[in-house]
Formats: C-alpha cells, structure tokens, sequence
C-alpha cells in the first residue's frame, strides 16, 4: 500500500502535466484570413487522504486514496485579421463558440463582397 506522500506527489504531478500554456491558450486556427485563438478558464480540484489502524482482536490495516476533478470553460477568442487583434468575450458553452466564430468569417465574407455589416 502507498502511503499518504506517495498518493500526494502523483495526484500533484498529473495536475502539473495536465496544466500549460496550451492548456488555457488553444490551438490557432485560421479560416477566410482570420486567425482565432481560443482562451479558456481551467478549473480543478482534488484531495488525497490516508490512514491507519492496529486492533488487537484483528491485523493491522491501512487505507489511503486521491480523487479529483475539472472542467474547462471558452471565456474568449483573440481574433487576428487584416484589421487588426482583438479579443471578443464569449458568454458561455460551445454553441456561442461556434456563433462567434461564424460571426467573424460572416463579417470578412462581406467585407470582401463589399457589403456593409451590422
């Protein structure tokens, strides 16, 4: 059985290679000469605890264990055109993501039609 720094240091250890850069700045993606960088809210928790026990009437006994959890928000895209950079916020969940992003390949779009957008 591991005991209670041993079950620490790899509960720990995950979290740090699960976390970098790449993990709150995403991936560039470039659609219509936009480029979009996605930037998103990363969120964790765990606990790690142990113990042990001697009765007399019984053997000795030992206990220990990790568990943890996470999520991942979209909170804005850094959007890099012709235009210039700029950081558009992203209200919540993956739908308005997609709408953002359409938004911006909607706008290029016209701009090269020579149409006027909202």
């Amino acid at each position: 059985m591991e005991d209670i720094d041993t079950l620490f240091d790899k509960a720990v250890g995950e979290i740090e290679r699960m976390l970098n850069t790449k993990t709150v700045v995403g991936e560039p993606i470039t659609v219509e000469g936009n480029t979009l960088i996605p930037l998103v809210n990363v969120g964790f928790g765990f606990g790690v605890g142990g113990g042990q026990g001697t009765d007399q009437q019984k053997c000795s006994s030992h206990g220990g264990g990790t568990g943890g959890g996470g999520g991942v928000k979209p909170v804005a895209l850094i959007i890099i055109n012709e235009d210039g950079v700029r950081v558009e916020p992203i209200k919540s969940g993956t739908a308005t993501v997609l709408e953002k992003v359409a938004e911006t390949i909607g706008k290029a779009a016209s701009a090269k039609s020579g149409k006027a957008t909202s």
